[in-house]
């Protein structure tokens, strides 16, 4: 007895996987749904063998996946933003919670995360003591060049 499996099976197997792809946020699962409802509609329209579904559905699967990962990922990247938040967090004010010294480099801490973190390193050209206000003036790398505010 050999398993037949009717277009609608596909069409239930795309869908399922379409919507495992919200547990799961790989956004490769649902090409493999998507060539799964391609190989359905395909075999309502003609009348083709199991191994030839699944062969079908391995390579459309595997088409829709490299098309996302190689041609439409890439062109969705905004490249207009890339490096704006560095320049937004130009200004922002911290309190100092380590004074730098001639060996180290001083502690600031931000009330709300800046770049991911909420605690830098620091240099300043003037003096500051523990506590002072700071704000940011330019950014190297992952250390902050900060003043004092005034």
């Amino acid at each position: 007895m050999e398993f037949e499996m009717a277009y609608w099976h596909w069409l239930v197997l795309g869908i399922a996987l379409m919507l495992f792809e919200i547990f799961i946020p790989s956004f490769t699962i649902f090409w493999f749904g998507l060539g799964a409802l391609v190989t359905g509609l395909l075999t309502a329209v003609v009348d083709i063998s199991f191994t030839a579904q699944i062969i079908f559905w391995a390579v459309a699967s595997v088409t829709f996946t490299v098309l996302w990962f190689k041609f439409l990922k890439p062109k969705m990247v905004d490249k207009k933003t890339a490096g704006i938040a560095r320049e937004a967090a130009i200004g922002e004010s911290g309190q100092v919670l380590k004074v730098p010294t001639e060996n180290s480099r001083g502690k600031v801490r931000f009330a709300t995360p800046l770049l991911g973190d909420d605690e830098w390193d620091f240099m300043t050209e003037s003096d500051v003591a523990l506590g002072d206000r700071v704000h940011i003036k330019e950014i190297s790398g992952n250390t902050l060049i900060v003043v004092k505010l005034s």
